[in-house]
């Protein structure tokens, strides 16, 4: 079961209606990107992440359980994956979350809490 996955944690400090976009991603080694657009859906609650050039420039969906905190004054949100966690994982395609369970069920698996910090099992 995944569904927790698309959830914020109650300690991130998340506040439903705040605008994430533009808040820079930092990764437990470093940063990854900026937030390029968000969801604070029950149950689909994500950040959309412009890498920028560490990943050539493409998008990665992480799910809100990654978040571990949002400081809203640097406007920085920290996540619990590494960069290369990060970099590993399934590939973004916009039409594919928007309309594809299959996806989200693999992201959820890949970030979820049975596979320690995503994508590989112990």
């Amino acid at each position: 079961m995944t569904e927790h996955v698309w959830s914020f944690k109650a300690t991130s400090g998340h506040r439903a209606g705040t605008d994430l976009a533009g808040y820079k991603v930092e990764a437990t080694d470093g940063g990854i990107g900026k937030v390029d657009k968000h969801s604070d859906e029950v149950g689909d609650a994500y950040l959309l992440v412009e890498t920028g050039v560490w990943i050539f420039g493409k998008e990665v969906l992480l799910p809100a359980s990654t978040v571990t905190r949002i400081d809203p004054d640097d406007k920085k949100i920290f996540v619990d994956r590494t960069r290369e966690q990060v970099k590993n994982a399934p590939e973004f395609h916009r039409d594919k979350h928007l309309g594809d369970t299959g996806y989200r069920e693999e992201l959820g698996v890949y970030y979820g809490p049975d596979i320690p910090f995503g994508g590989r099992p112990v």
